[in-house]
């Protein structure tokens, strides 16, 4: 037997061929798309770079693949989340924050501003790099960029879609945007994040418009409504249809003799 038929089949087309390599089948000429070589999971595995050759932000995921962050040139990494282990100590300088109810802005600050100095690559993470790290590269942008924290957000969001800041994350990034520049930004308006709310279970929001039941609509019809007595019919027919006259007045239904008939009654004695 051959080493190609030792091989597993291909799920598409049932052929043995090197279809993850993108070798044609011989058989049906099936081969997998070139789009595939790259999928969103392989491309998840790279952190997003905010500031080029400098500031990226990623996951804990992203932190754990070393390789992966030595080919981006990345040798320093921000771990925000206490709970998340430093896993290569020997490898990459790491800078943790201890503290995982507040932001510790300011600490974070000092750090990324060191890694500019010593021009370092650093890796901003949590553990989704959704809502705790980015907080802290907008906080940074605020800061050493001057950017209001729309301008900030809306930059971050556009290097990396999946970011999705948690209300109270949010409201502490207003705090220090306030603290930064003495009050917030409302004259801007770039794409905020949208705070979802819990569950609904078809229910209506209470900013909803609650729908006003349609009663005594002078358009509809009732079941309940009385029917106009003016209009009942005076006799009722059950079974047949209305019983005709004829010319003596007499109605057809009745059975009338013939006269001319010569049938002779039966006595039912």
């Amino acid at each position: 037997m051959r080493k190609r038929e030792r091989e597993n089949p291909c799920g598409v087309c049932g052929h043995y061929h090197k279809y993850e390599e993108g070798e044609v089948c011989g058989v049906c000429g099936h081969r997998m798309p070139v789009v595939a070589e790259k999928s969103s999971l392989q491309l998840s595995a790279f952190p997003s770079e905010i500031l080029p050759e400098f500031l990226y932000l990623g996951s804990y995921d992203n932190a754990s693949r070393s390789e992966l962050l030595k080919t981006q040139g990345i040798s320093r990494i921000l771990n925000t989340v206490p709970s998340c282990q430093n896993l290569y100590k020997n490898s990459f300088t790491y800078h943790c924050l201890h503290d995982d109810k507040s932001l510790p802005f300011d600490d974070a600050i000092q750090f990324l501003d060191q890694c500019e100095k010593d021009r370092a690559r650093v890796l901003v993470h949590c553990m989704s790099g959704k809502s705790r790290s980015p907080a802290f590269v907008i906080a940074y942008l605020m800061k050493n960029k001057g950017w209001r924290l729309a301008q900030s957000y809306q930059w971050v969001k556009e290097r990396r879609p999946s970011v999705e800041l948690n209300q109270a994350v949010y409201q502490q990034l207003q705090e220090y945007e306030q603290m930064l520049f003495g009050s917030s930004d409302v004259n801007s308006n770039p794409v905020l994040p949208v705070f979802q709310s819990s569950f609904s279970f078809g229910f209506p929001k209470p900013n909803d418009a609650i729908p006003v039941p349609a009663f005594n609509n002078l358009g509809t019809t009732s079941i309940f409504a009385r029917p106009n007595l003016d209009n009942m019919p005076h006799e009722f027919t059950f079974g047949a249809g209305q019983t005709q006259m004829n010319s003596s007045g007499v109605p057809f239904a009745e059975n009338q003799q013939n006269p001319n008939s010569n049938d002779i009654s039966m006595d039912g004695s």
